[in-house]
């Protein structure tokens, strides 16, 4: 039973009347008071007729007088903060040992099903280091959902069609003389990427020359032949050229084989996934639907539009005039394929806070459409990350891509523990096992420790560092611990093995084991907000709780039995919990190190 349940029926006891359990609120006694818990006594001033320290006074005596689990208390003006005797502290202890999955809860068949989207890569460049964050926080946020006792369904969105596709397209029909990925020995994605490159350096150099003989900037954009060809290839795309539909599925078969291969070394996966070229077909039939219905309508050169001036926002385009369709357009038709294969309760958006005002839109037009998730539906908008340098632009190849970083950082984390010794006594194979773990924990707990809503720099320098708040700082503390167990071996050490109640532990341990029992609580506060950060920071903060402990106490060298056995039970049981958090951030954990 919880503390806050055993003071319930305590005060329930004291007051002689029924107490609901949002009345007894208790709340970590901050730093600089003496306590464990702190017990907030003003809801409680009407059944005492006493005022707040009064009140909280005569609850401390009858508690201390009445409930074993309280060893003492102090009363600062209306809050009561307890101290919580050891041999409770030992029982928690022992229950979280007993759960494998402790602070995760596993889905029912009737559990809340939420879809969520992340990634959405356009087939037209690789992926970068914006990717990465987008692809890190949906991926988390997934796992986090999921052991809150969410069934959850892992989307993703490719953008396979339109104007941006075009211009690789045509780069390639005119400069790539047959080029493949086999012949430049390039992944697809990457070729492909050149090519979107390329269309906007030959794009600017013909503006260039039409400006230089005399036109405005507007009259040469209006004149751009390489522009209009983009578009024409793009008008018979959409009629079904058959010439244009095969060069596009060539092209595009090429870049996803390229972006599975990266999704793979960033440990990502996705359970659905949709595209574009399908979806913005269906979109256009809601929309005439809509158009039908009176809920949208049309304009004298036959675009169809939504007025959403009553609801504080403007019109929005939903078809031009040529009957080509826009990205609202296919939203609309992606959620309703969605819809249709699944019966989602919660839709969550995994996109940058650019598209703020899409997803206000697109959830407007899903609730006049009469989808049921429309207004509930979640962006989880998040912030851009740049580099030291700045911001990084695709068009112009400026961005840092993500095959690259990944790579970069297996080696600098490859580099670094050899420098530092860790990898001593390794085989090459497993030296390269170790650099993987940890350079891919340093990535993604770089990221992940950022409230996701914040825009963040990323320095690749200062996230592969032993000592600090870093993935690496808490992988060599988790190996730590693995290497004390299995020094200790079998005999002196079970996984299952209780702890005496009165074992005498020190007010560090109860501390730590006092944060272990806040796991859950952490877990479900990420999945209520989002916030892997939640996650990242709270094991962040375990791990220099517990490194202090390892530094100040005994734990194979401790003579008495019973405490050695429970200093091994505290360091197990903060390796699960290091290990379990790190898994719901999608960060893996080395035995040894």
């Amino acid at each position: 039973m919880t503390i806050q349940h055993l003071i319930q029926q305590d005060l329930e006891r004291l007051y002689a009347v029924k107490i609901p359990e949002a009345s007894v609120q208790i709340q970590k006694t901050k730093k600089e008071f003496k306590g464990h818990l702190t017990l907030v006594v003003f809801p409680l001033l009407k059944l005492s007729k006493k005022n707040p320290e009064q009140t909280a006074t005569e609850i401390g005596e009858y508690l201390v007088q009445n409930q074993p689990s309280i060893a003492e208390y102090n009363v600062i003006k209306g809050f009561l903060n307890l101290t919580i005797a050891p041999a409770y502290w030992v029982n928690i202890l022992n229950d979280i040992q007993q759960e494998a999955h402790y602070g995760t809860r596993k889905a029912q068949a009737d559990s809340p099903l939420v879809m969520i989207e992340y990634s959405s890569p356009n087939t037209n460049k690789p992926l970068h280091l914006g990717h990465i964050r987008n692809n890190l926080l949906g991926y988390s946020i997934s796992e986090i959902l999921k052991a809150t006792g969410n069934r959850v369904v892992k989307t993703n969105i490719v953008n396979d069609r339109g104007i941006h596709i075009c211009k690789s397209m045509l780069a390639w029909k005119t400069w790539g003389n047959g080029e493949t990925p086999e012949s430049t020995g390039k992944k697809g994605d990457h070729l492909i990427g050149d090519y979107y490159v390329k269309f906007d350096q030959e794009y600017k150099k013909e503006l260039a020359e039409l400006e230089a003989a005399g036109l405005t900037k507007k009259e040469a954009e209006e004149r751009s032949s390489l522009m209009a060809e983009a578009r024409e290839m793009l008008r018979k795309w959409e009629a079904g050229d058959f010439e244009t539909v095969s060069l596009w599925e060539t092209m595009n078969s090429w870049v996803y084989a390229g972006f599975e291969e990266t999704y793979k070394a960033l440990g990502v996966d996705f359970d659905k996934i949709y595209y574009e070229s399908q979806t913005y077909l269906e979109g256009k039939e809601k929309v005439l639907e809509g158009l039908a219905k009176g809920v949208f309508y049309k304009k004298e050169d036959g675009s169809v539009w939504a007025d959403l001036t009553s609801d504080g926002l403007d019109e929005k385009l939903l078809l031009r005039s040529d009957g080509t369709s826009v990205y609202m357009t296919q939203d609309i038709g992606t959620a309703k394929l969605r819809f249709d294969d699944y019966p989602i309760n919660k839709m969550v958006y995994v996109v940058g806070n650019e598209q703020n005002y899409h997803f206000q839109v697109l959830s407007l037009l899903l609730d006049k459409l009469g989808f049921a998730f429309g207004k509930g539906l979640v962006h989880f908008s998040y912030g851009m990350v740049e580099l030291p340098e700045g911001k990084m632009k695709s068009r112009e190849g400026t961005v840092v891509d993500a095959d690259d970083l990944i790579a970069e950082m297996i080696q600098t984390a490859k580099d670094t523990s050899k420098e530092l010794g860790k990898l001593d006594g390794y085989t090459e194979e497993e030296a390269n096992e170790v650099a993987k773990i940890v350079g891919l924990g340093a990535l993604k707990y770089f990221i992940l420790k950022v409230d996701p809503r914040k825009n963040m720099v990323f320095n690749p320098k200062e996230s592969i560092d032993f000592n600090g708040n870093t993935g690496s700082f808490i992988q060599y503390a988790y190996a730590r611990i693995q290497s004390v167990l299995r020094r200790v071996g079998a005999n002196h050490y079970s996984p299952m093995m209780p702890i005496h109640p009165d074992v005498p532990i020190s007010e560090k341990e109860v501390h730590l084991i006092q944060l272990l029992a806040e796991f859950p609580s952490i877990v479900q506060d990420a999945a209520d907000n989002f916030s892997p950060a939640v996650i990242a920071n709270y094991v962040y903060e375990l791990v220099k709780e517990y490194n202090q402990f390892y530094h100040d106490y005994s734990i194979l060298g401790e003579e008495n039995e019973e405490l050695r056995k429970f200093r091994l039970v505290l360091s197990a049981n903060v390796g699960k919990v290091i290990q379990t958090g790190f898994g719901l951030l999608g960060i893996h954990v080395p035995e040894r190190m």
